[in-house]
Formats: C-alpha cells, structure tokens, sequence
C-alpha cells in the first residue's frame, strides 16, 4: 500500500481569458502522507482553496493529474468522481453545511443516503461518539453550538472511513476554545487513527498543530515546512508572503 494518500502532479488552474486571466494553481506538485496532519497557508488569493478543492476532486484542473488513494481522477466520470469523493474522501466546510430540520444522527447519515446508501445506526453512532457527541445525536442544529456543529459536520466526514479529510478554514467561524477543540479533535484523529488530515487555515496557532505546513503566494508553492513552526514564526512568514505579493 502506497504512503501517499493523496497526490498533486504538475496541476495548474486557470480562471477567465485573455487580459483577464488568472493562475489560480501554477504547476504545482504535492504529496500528502497517510496518517499525517497537514496545514495550507498563504495571503488571499495564493492557491489555497483551489489546491484543496482540486486534491479532494471538487475541481478539475486545466491541467496535471490528481491521484486519491491510488485512483486517478483525471479520466473518471462525473459519477465515478461523485462515487469516489462520497467513499473514499471527506470534506469539512468552515460553515458546516447541516441540514436545520435533521438532529445530528440525521446530518451524519444524510450524504449516503442520497447516494442511496443505508448507513448503519451503529456506525452512525460510533462517528458520533468518536466526536464526542454521543449523547447529543437526537439534536438539531439550533441546539447544538458552534464548536458541536462542526463536530458532527467532522463525523458525517468520517462516517465512510474516508482515506483522507480535507478541511477548509475548519475553525474560521469559531471562538479561540472552541477552535482549540476540533483542532484537539483533527489532531487525535491522526495520532490515535492514522487518519490523513490537510486542512486550509488563515490562523497560525490552528497550523501549529499540523505535522507540516504549505505556504502558497501567487499559486505556487513557496514553502514545505516539517515538522510545523511556533504560531509566531508562522504569522511572520504569512506576513513577508502577504508584503511580497501587494
């Protein structure tokens, strides 16, 4: 079995034409580990959620190839591509994108049961309990706080036993406790589960918590930094990316 969970080769994404196009992604090439926790950074504008929503197979690029799990997207239908993402990848928004009427349970199980799918209670009810959720699963949304919210949109994540969770801005609409909650969580999930975590994040003490840090400027990758830096060194660098690029 491969060590690389999730694999980026030479894609480049453009946007618009002529005077008005732009290189959202240029050329980059980009590996992610299994079982490890990797955070994406850069000014706005530099790449970083079309790096993710590309690695994740949310967006084809214009060029490159893209491989999840030993599968290249490049050539699948939109129903396989659809079939992979559903099976094999997670994805956890910063506005987490639950379902008002449904309680917890409901939100977990409801991406497979519009694939169709019948979940099982029990395993509905283990990626409840491994967020920490297990007795709120009969509650709705509006019941349930910010921190909690996220926490069942990261189980309905987890419920297919993805091979990798990509999270883009996971904590952006969060408090600084409630934050250091699911970045406790994302951060359990890989050292006690081996789970493949990369996460787009704006805050330095969220990227303090991966592995390993990517800064993007100008749709390139500018920096690979193993293991991760201090929150301070962090903001230093995001702040020489940000003047370099006005």
């Amino acid at each position: 079995m491969t060590t690389q969970t999730a694999v980026l080769h030479d894609v480049r994404v453009t946007y618009g034409s002529g005077d008005r196009r732009l290189v959202a992604l240029d050329d980059v090439s980009v590996a992610f580990e299994r079982g490890t926790f990797s955070a994406v950074m850069g000014p706005s504008g530099s790449g970083k959620s079309t790096l993710l929503h590309c690695a994740a197979g949310l967006e084809r690029p214009a060029a490159g190839s893209v491989t999840v799990d030993g599968v290249v997207l490049d050539d699948l239908t939109e129903d396989r591509l659809t079939r992979l993402r559903r099976d094999r990848i997670g994805f956890v928004f910063q506005a987490f994108n639950l379902v008002s009427a449904l309680t917890a349970e409901q939100n977990v199980s409801l991406p497979a049961r519009l694939a169709g799918r019948r979940p099982k209670a029990a395993d509905v009810a283990a990626a409840l309990a491994e967020v920490g959720l297990a007795d709120r699963r009969q509650h709705r949304p509006s019941e349930l706080s910010g921190g909690e919210q996220q926490r069942v949109a990261v189980a309905r994540a987890l419920l297919s036993r993805p091979a990798v969770v990509f999270a883009d801005e996971p904590t952006g609409a969060l408090d600084s406790v409630t934050s250091r909650q699911i970045l406790d969580l994302l951060r359990r999930l890989v050292d006690e589960h081996g789970q493949t975590v990369v996460m787009v994040t704006h805050d330095p003490v969220a990227a303090a918590r991966a592995d390993r840090i990517l800064f993007l400027a100008d749709g390139r990758i500018v920096d690979d930094v193993r293991p991760a830096l201090s929150p301070e060194r962090i903001a230093a660098r995001t702040a020489r990316l940000v003047e370099q690029s006005c």
